[in-house]
């Protein structure tokens, strides 16, 4: 059996010059930096004093037939010690990095050589005003290590600012200093013939904190790597695109990078910056695999990093035609995402179907695929524009329903897009809801998720949604709506107060959170309830109300009442349970939930 990869150690210096050459690709220093300045610093120390640094891993790209029949080189592609390599060449090369906010700069080094180690006094530290006054510190490390410096010159003139100082021990110390460049780090280079899936492994075995190398990042290396189709303008797009969308006040820093501003893709996502909405915030992951279903009508992430390669899935092959063509389709698909109009219309389409706030939409996949289904619907001459909106909606509500895509997502997707384009949607919309939608589903299987204590559960989500989507008012009040409440974060109120359920013997917390037991309530209403028991509560309220008068909130008529708690799924003879009713109240309730469910779902029209 073949070896998987190569090992081999080269200087510090050997392994800048790589990277400087173009040799080896290092796509994060064109990536925000995440590592903090303090790290930076205690990675110099750490070389200086001769500690390992840890191995470096490089993916090497298979070789690639050009369009004159002749091989290419793959490109070597470092996969992990980025940050590592990373901090030293902002540290020790001079360059600058991009901060999490996409701003350019240095993280400078200094350097005390007259620092006594037995002493542990701070040899390293991040320059700040007081060093720059301080003749003992040397203020950027980055100068000794320039070619063009005179390192005899340097010590006299450091020797000069410190008369008093041992001239011996500052040679010795800057002579240390300077021997960082002669470090050897341990590299591995992986073999060009593995799979994604191999090097996936390889890393995860290697690495010592068992780190997880996504998949997303492997094509955002391949395309930050990539000098021949413009692969570092689109890399800025996905990027600036992502992080415009959690901070639309950041356009005024993008504005700053004046190359982009010139490119295509700078007025697609100008919109961004009187962007407000928050339901869907896609990372660059989001965004990748989006236009990947969209184009290229496949859904693992290895197969795209494969295609930007050049493979050929028919003969295995690396040809120069297939990743320029990758690459084309890649950059039309993430162009197609930012398009205002699609991005905003796919938005309004979770809306109608209730998931109206963005803490109701636990599922980013889903949300991923509901825009591909945007896109795929809207290229269809078969389904009306108008109608395009409310499949959308239903095929998310389905999807969050039935755990479609959190199980194994992209084989899912992945089916799904082929059932789609082979059948159309409407087809297989409806052989969907026969197979996972029966009247089992909504009597039996519904009834039972909805059995969990989970307050996250996708389950009391399309509840939310459902009584979002109908215009729900919340228990006992007409003024504020359930959708008011979520998003004020309103309380979330135990029907059967926990207090009271404990002083009853029911101290389990899965028992006393089940999430038929909640109800949204407005905060005034859920204080003045207290820890009564529902029998007593409801019959108070029922009773006001018969009156003309509301005990509890603003209704005050019998009828609205009973009409308000049947929107929120309360047993009509609630006002006869007392602890003792409560496991009967749970399957009651969830019954009413599921059917509530069942009749959102059918309403959401097409």
């Amino acid at each position: 059996m073949s070896e998987k990869y190569s090992a081999q150690n080269l200087m510090l210096d050997t392994i800048i010059g790589q990277i400087n050459s173009g040799e080896i690709a290092i796509p994060e220093i064109q990536r925000p930096f995440v590592w903090k300045a303090s790290q930076v610093r205690d990675l110099i120390d750490s070389l200086y004093r001769g500690y390992p640094a840890g191995y470096l891993i490089i993916s090497q790209s298979p070789n690639m037939k050009l369009k004159d029949g002749t091989q290419s080189v793959g490109k070597k592609i470092m996969i992990d010690g980025q940050q590592r390599v990373t901090a030293m060449m902002t540290a020790i090369a001079g360059k600058q990095v991009l901060d999490k906010d996409f701003k350019k700069k240095r993280i400078i080094i200094s350097f005390n050589p007259l620092a006594d180690e037995e002493e542990d006094e701070e040899i390293f530290k991040v320059q700040d005003n007081a060093i720059l006054k301080n003749p003992k510190w040397i203020a950027d490390i980055s100068v000794l290590f320039n070619p063009n410096c005179k390192r005899w010159a340097f010590v006299q003139d450091y020797v000069q600012k410190n008369p008093e100082e041992d001239r011996d021990k500052i040679e010795q110390a800057i002579d240390r200093l300077l021997d960082i460049k002669n470090r050897q780090l341990g590299l591995i280079v992986l073999d060009k013939d593995l799979t994604i899936d191999e090097v996936t492994e390889i890393f995860v075995r290697i690495n010592s904190k068992g780190a997880e190398l996504n998949q997303a990042d492997f094509v955002m290396s391949k395309i930050a790597a990539n000098t021949s189709y413009n692969g570092n303008m689109l890399r800025k797009a996905i990027d600036y695109f992502s992080h415009l969308a959690i901070d639309p006040k950041w356009y005024e820093e993008m504005t700053k990078d004046t190359e982009f501003m010139e490119s295509e893709f700078a007025a697609k996502l100008g919109w961004l910056r009187n962007d407000q909405g928050d339901i869907f915030d896609p990372k660059y992951g989001d965004i990748l695999r989006i236009a990947f279903m969209h184009q290229f009508h496949r859904a693992k992430m290895k197969d795209l990093v494969s295609l930007l390669g050049g493979r050929n899935f028919e003969t295995r092959e690396y040809e120069e035609a297939i990743a320029e063509e990758s690459f084309r389709k890649l950059t039309e698909g993430v162009k197609i995402f930012m398009n205002k109009y699609s991005f905003n219309e796919f938005v309004s389409a979770i809306e109608f179907a209730g998931f109206n706030q963005k803490r109701l939409n636990n599922s980013q996949m889903t949300l991923t695929f509901g825009y591909t289904l945007y896109l795929m619907l809207h290229d269809d001459p078969n389904i009306p524009k108008e109608k395009i909106k409310f499949y959308v909606a239903k095929w998310y509500a389905l999807s969050t329903l039935t755990g479609r895509y959190t199980g194994s997502p992209e084989t899912a997707m992945e089916a799904d897009i082929r059932r789609i384009r082979e059948k159309g949607f409407i087809e297989v919309l409806a052989e969907t809801e026969a197979a996972e939608l029966s009247e089992a589903f909504w009597t039996a299987g519904l009834v039972q998720k909805l059995e969990t204590s989970a307050a996250t559960s996708p389950f009391l989500n399309v509840f939310l949604a459902a009584q979002i989507c109908k215009a729900d008012s919340a228990l006992f009040t007409h003024m504020f709506k359930v959708s008011d409440l979520i998003r004020m974060q309103g309380e979330v109120h135990h029907i059967f107060p926990k207090k009271y359920l404990a002083k009853h013997g029911i101290t389990d917390k899965s028992k006393y959170n089940q999430i038929a037991n909640y109800t949204y309530l407005d905060s005034q209403v859920n204080k003045s309830i207290s820890d009564d028991a529902p029998c007593e509560y409801f019959t108070r309220a029922l009773e006001s109300a018969k009156r003309g008068e509301a005990k509890y909130g603003n209704i005050s008529s019998e009828e609205e009442l009973l009409n308000n708690m049947a929107q929120n799924c309360i047993p009509a003879n609630i006002t006869e349970m007392d602890y003792s009713h409560y496991d009967e109240f749970l399957a009651t309730r969830r019954r009413l939930m599921a059917q509530k469910i069942r009749d959102y779902y059918y309403s959401l029209g097409v």
